[in-house]
């Protein structure tokens, strides 16, 4: 019989970088993520899904969505559990403000320690940053074996796991022992929809930050009559973190500039699929050293 599995996934609520203006970066060097829409990172929901596999394959199992951010990435926790994830945990605290990933690695690290789970799974990496740094450094935090690039979970067993890694000139099975992380390409199986009746559940889900800000006894009435809709709240005291290893203080990175690249073409020429047109095209990318 399949050992039962308390499963966490690292997930962030990111900025939509596709929508980056001038007022994407404030004076401090620090994403101005008010300006900017807020979704839930892409790789994160493949992370997710492969959780979600996990739970299936072993019945009695539990994923839990853990994130950092302001209180407005409760979304993204809500979010995981219409999809299927049993609950989360929401660390904020104005100390956690401007942490790169080495800062946040931390502090999710000290977070996972209260949570001890058997499987850590996170998206390869964020799209705000584009580093694939935070999970192997939680991983080295925790002092826990490690599997990057994953794209399929084969098997669990007790114990023991066997992830297919997609690497960059092909796929390499592995087996890992538990407890251990895990970062997932976006090439994994993309997460599943959010389920209607998992909608109508949890969607009145929240934190006591959301609830205290509504300012409503409906929702503190309905969270006490409904346990499953309570949101875990951490601060920095909750995680027992050193104040000195997080936010800008504890972040060595520092951002220069941000920059939104536009490709445009300037011209346009159609072709079609003669042998004249054909060899003009080749003789012009030759000549430009596109080929060649």
């Amino acid at each position: 019989m399949k050992k039962t599995l308390k499963i966490v996934v690292l997930a962030k609520q990111v900025p939509d970088t596709r929508n980056v203006g001038k007022d994407a970066m404030k004076a401090d060097g620090t994403v101005n993520r008010a300006a900017l829409p807020a979704i839930f990172n892409p790789e994160d929901l493949n992370a997710l899904e492969q959780a979600l596999t996990l739970k299936d394959m072993c019945p009695g199992s539990t994923v839990e969505v853990l994130t950092m951010g302001p209180p407005r990435a409760a979304d993204v926790i809500r979010d995981a559990m219409f999809r299927g994830a049993d609950g989360g945990v929401l660390l904020t605290d104005r100390k956690f403000a401007g942490s790169d990933t080495l800062a946040t690695s931390y502090a999710l690290s000290r977070a996972i320690r209260k949570m001890n789970p058997d499987i850590i799974v996170a998206g390869r990496q964020a799209i705000d940053g584009d580093t694939a740094q935070v999970g192997p450094q939680v991983a080295e935090k925790l002092g826990l074996p490690q599997v990057t690039y994953a794209e399929q979970i084969l098997s669990v067993d007790e114990g023991q796991i066997v992830i297919k890694r997609r690497l960059e000139r092909g796929v390499e099975v592995v087996s890992c022992p538990l407890p251990m992380v895990m970062t997932v390409n976006a090439s994994a199986p993309e997460c599943r929809p959010q389920h209607a009746k998992l909608v109508m559940k949890y969607k009145h889900a929240k934190t006591i930050s959301e609830i205290q800000a509504l300012q409503e006894d409906y929702y503190t009435s309905l969270r006490d009559a409904r346990p499953y809709l309570n949101i875990t709240e951490w601060s920095v005291a909750d995680v027992d973190a050193d104040d000195q290893q997080l936010g800008l203080t504890g972040s060595p990175t520092k951002v220069k500039k941000i920059e939104n690249v536009v490709f445009q073409a300037k011209e346009a020429k159609k072709l079609t699929g003669s042998d004249a047109d054909i060899n003009e095209l080749m003789q012009e990318l030759i000549a430009s050293h596109t080929l060649g």
